[in-house]
């Protein structure tokens, strides 16, 4: 054989090529080439007793077909083989292929379609290692005999693993048994380290993992990469980018379990034909499944101890509800295509009212073929049968569909699989009751009680609720109609009377409203409604109505009428209580004021009044010429809104007026003003901030009680001058106050405001501040002219009283 032909050298012999030459002459190398070649042995032992057992039964096959014995049927085969230029077992599986035409013929058949197509007819294997065409077939028969011999789903596992799905990439496979509960059971497994098998040998009900995902689905669920589906699973750590596939493992519509296969690397969107291959193997587990879960104590319990047929159907019997026993309906294939009901008890109700001799022994969709429709009720009886794990439902909407006609009622659902068959429970609730049930619970909360006189015998019908509404007891005669206003306040006979003469004589429908003198002293508001019943001639002869207790109503409205007039009396009130507050305060500050003449000084205010009246409040200004020849600056604002802001307002701006004139500083001035806020006005709070201009010297001294500092404006410049310290106004008996001196050029402008002329809800103090010194750049020719635009342009939105003082040097 040249190089050309020669198979690739794998890792081991790669290693013994480069061992010393005498390793093979030496005690251990000779032990070890005696075990590599046991184990050829083995494996070629192991290989052809597989093949050996598929190629017995293509002589089995053989012996049917051509009604021969075994040893020509040898000859047969032989001869065949050596015609089709295939090996005796490639041979054997096209045989059983033909002759089967099972789930895994399909599987190898779409195979060769593929390999056909592709190569010519020639076998071949695909990328990654994906087998295609014969060697398919033969790989997949061989894990079915394998599956079919093993004594236990880990040596199906094993079979698995080494026959059909390493050829796919695959290094590991685990076989799950599911249990009613919910619970996964690790039956078998391949490929994965025995302690990881440990750790996964039992997942309790509602952990989703890879395997609990693939029973949602029957066509599996397919994940590309294990890490990004953030699902844990048996072997997460020996290869966290693989790819898993988890596949439910059922047949007849059962679901025993779940075959999951794992990838070392990323897995890609797969052909069809490995899709169709890995869910026949998945249908192969389930009959060893099957067999498992008799055996293994660990399995589902329910093949084991629930009963067959024959107990459900007593048991059905004893149950005090309507019940069904339900058996499967499999086609030729052996899928599940219907539920035949073998068995009804007798406390059976069906929703159309047929027998239950019509109902028993018909299928479940040919009885009620809207179960696979609105209420699902045949999709939540397959996934019962498939899982075991019961399902229970209130009010379930069944119909059932007699010549054509859909009749609906609604029912308690309790499904439940026992052994090979379905119990279903249903409790249909009888219509009839359940109107009048509420009917009743309506006249109750409704306080309503029904009546019905017949004019022509007398005879009059009263409910209970009735009864109670009048006071009465049970056992005492109906009040008729007609003596309804002796029974009524007198005041409401008029009402009565008009209720009677439409009712009675009009024969018309009447409603009205009275007050009920009860006979225990209880006075009731009560509103009855009534209508004639007329009969074949035109006569009345009936009347029917009902009382209801409207007395909550009344006394509602009466409190309504009540608040709506206290209401209107308060906002009467606080209209009139804002009217004189804003009067007081326009007396003092009046909106306009005439300008202040001091010499080399211009002198501007502003007061801007809240929009809202209701928000009145304690901004204020002053600006007076002294005796002393100085000029008092100030501008404050106290604390709240209404009448006693105002007045507490009056009291400040008027005692700092007084107070000055003894000629003390700004900061003595403050000093004192905090002691009458504290003292003498009821212990409010203000800021404020006072200054002394000399015309003489150009110099302002000032002080601030908590309040923002005056702004300069110096030609294009405007800046705020140092934050002094000095608390609020009234916060404690007495307070230290700091001055600070500003020496003031021509042209200085010089500006005192309250905080409503930069608030913003939206923004900081120091935000809203450095809005108004950009704003204040602009200098307009005259000082008014500036006051009115930076009053234009300002940007608060709290809608408070707004004070400004301006100067200008001249």
């Amino acid at each position: 054989m040249s190089n050309a032909q020669q198979p690739p050298v794998g890792p081991a012999e790669d290693r013994r090529e480069k061992e010393p030459a005498d390793l093979s002459a030496s005690p251990v190398g000779r032990l070890a080439a005696t075990v590599e070649r046991l184990r050829r042995e083995v494996r070629a032992a192991q290989a052809e007793a597989d093949g050996r057992a598929l190629i017995e039964l293509a002589k089995g096959i053989l012996v049917e077909r051509l009604g021969c014995g075994p040893a020509q049927a040898a000859r047969q085969l032989a001869e065949l083989t050596e015609q089709a230029d295939v090996t005796p077992l490639e041979f054997a599986v096209e045989v059983i292929n033909q002759a089967s035409r099972d789930r895994l013929t399909e599987v190898t058949s779409a195979f060769l379609a593929v390999a056909s197509g592709s190569t010519g007819g020639q076998s071949t294997t695909a990328a990654a290692g994906r087998p295609t065409g014969r060697s398919s077939a033969v790989r997949l028969r061989a894990a079915e005999s394998g599956a079919l011999a093993a004594d236990d789903t880990q040596a199906v596992a094993d079979s698995l693993l080494e026959h059909a799905l390493a050829p796919l990439g695959a290094v590991a496979v685990a076989i799950w048994s599911v249990s009613s509960d919910g619970s996964l059971t690790l039956a078998g497994s391949a490929g994965f380290p025995s302690t990881e098998a440990g750790r996964w040998r039992y997942v309790p009900p509602g952990v989703t993992t890879v395997a609990r995902t693939g029973l949602a689905e029957r066509a599996g669920h397919w994940i590309g990469s294990l890490a990004g589906s953030g699902l844990p699973s048996i072997g997460q750590h020996d290869h966290p980018d693989g790819g898993r596939v988890a596949v439910p493992a059922g047949t007849g519509g059962r679901i025993h379990g779940v075959l999951e296969i794992a990838w070392p690397q990323p897995l890609e969107p797969q052909q069809p034909q490995i899709v169709r291959q890995v869910e026949a193997l998945a249908e192969l587990c389930a009959h060893t499944l099957e067999t498992y879960a008799l055996r293994n104590p660990g399995g589902d319990p329910g093949p084991r101890l629930l009963p067959d047929v024959a107990e459900l159907m007593n048991l059905a019997d004893g149950l005090h509800d309507p019940a069904l026993v339900l058996v499967p309906q499999l086609d030729g294939d052996g899928h599940l295509v219907d539920f035949r009901i073998h068995h009804v008890n007798g406390r059976f109700l069906d929703p159309a009212g047929r027998p239950r001799g019509v109902v028993s022994g018909a299928l479940l969709l040919e009885a009620y073929p809207m179960a696979a429709g609105e209420s699902e009720l045949f999709e939540r009886i397959e996934r019962v049968y498939a899982t075991g794990e019961p399902f229970r439902a209130d009010r379930m909407r069944l119909t059932a569909l007699v010549d054509d006609v859909p009749l609906a009622a609604v029912a308690d659902i309790n499904i439940s699989r026992h052994a090979g068959s379905i119990l279903l429970i249903w409790r249909i609730e009888d219509e009839t009751a359940r109107l009048a049930s509420l009917l009743q619970h309506a006249q109750r909360l409704g306080r309503i009680g029904g009546f019905e006189e017949n004019l022509l015998t007398g005879e009059i019908t009263w409910n209970g609720r009735l009864f109670g509404l009048y006071g009465k007891p049970v056992s005492s005669p109906p009040v008729p109609l007609e003596e309804l206003p002796a029974h009524a306040h007198p005041d409401d006979a008029v009402a009565i009377g008009r209720f009677l003469r439409t009712l009675l004589h009009h024969r018309r429908p009447a409603s009205t409203a009275f007050r009920l003198q009860r006979p225990d002293g209880v006075t009731r508001h009560i509103r009855v409604v009534a209508e004639p019943a007329l009969d074949s001639d035109g006569r009345l002869f009936v009347v029917r109505g009902a009382y209801q207790d409207i007395s909550a109503q009344h006394w509602t409205e009466v409190a309504l009428a009540a608040t709506r007039d206290q209401l209107a009396h308060t906002e009467q009130q606080a209209s009139e209580r804002n009217r004189l507050t804003l009067q007081l305060q326009h007396a003092i500050m009046p909106p306009a004021q005439a300008p202040l003449r001091a010499p080399g000084l211009g002198v501007a205010v502003r007061y801007r009044p809240a929009e809202t009246e209701q928000l009145v409040g304690g901004d204020w200004y002053d600006a007076v010429v002294l005796p002393s020849g100085l000029v008092l600056l100030c501008v404050g604002d106290v604390a709240g809104h209404g009448i006693e802001a105002a007045t507490s307002m009056v009291v400040l701006r008027n005692a700092l007026r007084g107070l000055a004139v003894t000629g003390a500083g700004p900061g003595q001035l403050l000093s004192w003003l905090n002691m009458v806020a504290h003292h003498l006005t009821g212990a409010v709070t203000a800021t404020a901030v006072c200054g002394l201009y000399d015309p003489s010297s150009r110099a302002l001294r000032w002080a601030r009680a908590g309040h923002l500092p005056p702004v300069l404006v110096r030609g294009t410049d405007a800046a705020a001058l140092p934050l002094v310290k000095g608390i609020l106004l009234g916060a404690v008996p007495e307070a230290a106050y700091e001055e600070h001196e500003v020496q003031l050029a021509v042209d200085d402008t010089l500006l005192m405001y309250t905080d409503g002329l930069i608030e913003r809800r939206d923004r900081s103090m120091e935000e809203s501040l450095a809005q108004l010194l950009r704003a204040a750049r602009t200098v307009p020719p005259t000082l008014d002219q500036q006051l009115d635009r930076l009053l234009t342009y300002s940007r608060s939105d709290t809608d408070d009283d707004t004070c400004i003082v301006g100067i200008r040097v001249s």
